[in-house]
């Protein structure tokens, strides 16, 4: 897919005035990762939607959206090193909205949890095509894992009830959850997870679609 186009589907997702505008690489490693969804979702259903505008639309515009109201401006290390930002996407599938979250915040230690292993192995050809550091890939259940995380995102889960409070429990002191649902979801989700709730923002093009961040306190 021409990175151009590209750009041009994303623009709605992404603030005006950004100190992280996509660079030309970045846009690359789109076009890269949609090489290699489609050439794989013809032999394990990675995602329903076939069409490269669309999912252009929906899986990358939604993860970049999310990642720039996380990530507004880089981390600035000038003066003293602080540790990288830790985020766990659970039930990552295709890899969104993790992996287009660290090609938009390359400073953040990325984990993504993935049960399926067809699925885990998907994502791992596509961080290496991309040549990204710093990302684990976890081939387990959710509940499995003991690492404690500054974000843990949701997207797309099968038994979304059921996983949030795991979910939940893999929240770092002040640490937040990021569930990218629909708005029929919010109050489900806010009932399930006694945390501090913003206001659910909506994702841009989108009809249902809203961003959530739920906050651990101290």
């Amino acid at each position: 897919m021409q990175p151009a186009r590209i750009a041009e589907l994303l623009k709605p997702f992404l603030p005006a005035s950004s100190s992280r505008p996509l660079t030309e690489k970045d846009l690359e490693h789109i076009s890269i990762y949609i090489d290699i969804l489609l050439k794989w979702n013809a032999r394990i259903n990675l995602t329903a939607i076939r069409e490269e505008d669309e999912i252009v639309t929906r899986h990358f515009g939604e993860s970049f959206f999310a990642a720039a109201q996380l990530f507004p401006a880089p981390a600035d290390n000038s003066r003293k090193k602080n540790p990288s930002p830790t985020l766990a996407d659970v039930g990552s599938g295709a890899g969104f909205p993790g992996l287009p979250m660290k090609l938009w915040a390359r400073e953040i230690s990325l984990t993504l949890i993935e049960s399926n292993q067809k699925k885990a192995t998907f994502v791992r050809e596509v961080t290496r095509a991309l040549t990204l550091t710093d990302v684990d890939i976890q081939n387990a259940r959710a509940e499995d894992v003991q690492t404690k995380f500054d974000f843990v995102t949701l997207r797309a889960v099968e038994r979304f009830e059921d996983i949030l409070p795991i979910a939940g429990g893999l929240l770092a002191a002040s640490g937040r959850i990021v569930l990218l649902i629909s708005a029929s979801q919010v109050s489900r989700a806010v009932s399930a997870l006694q945390l501090n709730w913003q206001s659910p923002v909506p994702v841009p093009r989108s009809k249902s679609r809203v961003l959530v961040i739920g906050e651990r306190g101290i």
